[in-house]
């Protein structure tokens, strides 16, 4: 009789455990998040270091107290001049992404401009496979070796940790002459119905192995005449309406993100359009109801950086709609970024230049993605 006794209350002991275990459980998973983990999740940054201890310890700091939610890997070093940045071998890449993954209190979004071509990060001579360009597939015009070339660099992606692919570019080629589009082979086409059978196939074999495609550069770079790392690039002479045919029809047919153009369009806005509530929020969030995870191109860029202040930059990106805005740290320099961007949005939350809200509204658009990245299953 004790013995039953005993074992009674050892269950009861049990199932009152587990249900406290169960309550706890639950607590967490809703709680709230704080202003500043919120945040950290819309900076992605860049850095310099080859395995993770090169890597500055200032940025590791960062990434550990969540201040950091995406980084991006650069084979070359802009300011230094020299091919010594983040990519040397597939084995090194797949050790530095497992090692920057270990100090996320979230899992990171890993992600990398590999176009193919000139815009190639991951090239032949580190180790990895051949690419070729946009223009060569769209000229081509032919599916399979789209899909070939497609296929190879997905898996490529996915075997070294990679989520998200800053590709495909779905520009239309209308100015052959354009420093940074036409002229470096980074359109498949200058017929925007081409652009799109490439593009999409292009972005099937990626969801397949679970990586985000990105199209840029919207709302169309195909047309400037000047390369927005430099300095202002106004298109409102030259873009043409056909240019958000690609943007438009695909982005409603698969799940993918989109990166923005620091182009000005004065068709659309007076703002460059990664500062343009009227082309962010307007166009693709209001007419489109796209809602996916809006990047903004690299906020170091002097199509932006020579014409506004820090704060302006990081205040209109934020209210035009922009989820992730994207210092690369490698046209300029600085480890305490992302310090920086969580300090100025917080200070703009507490002053009511932006809301809360609006934070939170991003916040869980990127968790949404890593959610169907398999990346999380719930908020840490």
């Amino acid at each position: 009789m004790n013995n039953h006794i005993k074992i009674s209350t050892l269950l009861l002991f049990i199932f009152f455990g587990l249900l406290s275990c169960n309550v706890k459980n639950e607590t967490i998973e809703n709680a709230e998040v704080p202003l500043d983990q919120m945040i950290g999740q819309m900076i992605m940054a860049g850095f310099r270091g080859i395995t993770i201890d090169d890597v500055d310890k200032k940025f590791i700091d960062q990434i550990e107290k969540g201040y950091i939610g995406s980084i991006v890997l650069f084979d070359y070093d802009v300011i230094n001049k020299e091919y010594v940045r983040n990519i040397s071998s597939p084995s090194q890449v797949k050790m530095l992404i497992k090692s920057l993954q270990s100090h996320a209190r979230t899992p990171l979004l890993m992600a990398v401009d590999q176009e193919g071509g000139k815009v190639n990060r991951l090239k032949e001579k580190y180790g990895f496979p051949k690419s070729v360009s946009a223009k060569y597939l769209g000229t081509l015009d032919n599916i399979d070796t789209t899909k070939f070339y497609a296929e190879i660099n997905a898996t490529t992606l996915h075997d070294l940790g990679f989520n998200v692919n800053f590709a495909p570019s779905v520009d239309v080629d209308i100015n052959s002459e354009n420093p940074v589009i036409g002229k470096v082979e980074r359109s498949y086409s200058s017929d925007p119905k081409i652009v799109i059978k490439h593009a999409s196939e292009w972005i099937k074999a990626h969801n397949e192995k679970g990586i985000l495609s990105t199209l840029k550069h919207f709302p169309g770079h195909g047309s400037s005449d000047a390369d927005s790392h430099l300095g202002v690039t106004d298109i409102t002479k030259y873009w043409s309406k056909d240019e958000l045919l690609p943007f438009h029809e695909i982005s409603s047919k698969y799940e993918v993100a989109i990166m923005t153009a620091h182009v000005i369009n004065n068709n659309l806005d007076s703002f460059p359009a990664t500062l343009s509530k009227k082309i962010i929020k307007g166009i693709l969030r209001d007419e489109w109801n796209f809602n996916g995870i809006v990047f903004s191109d690299d906020l170091h860029m002097k199509a932006v950086n020579a014409m506004f202040d820090f704060d302006t930059i990081i205040k209109k990106s934020v209210l035009a709609g922009a989820d992730i805005l994207v210092f690369g740290n490698n046209l300029e320099h600085d480890e305490m970024i992302p310090t920086k961007i969580v300090e100025a949005m917080t200070r703009m939350v507490q002053n009511g230049e932006i809301s809360e809200s609006r934070i939170k509204e991003s916040f869980d658009r990127i968790m949404e993605a890593k959610k169907r990245l398999g990346l999380i299953s719930n908020i840490k």
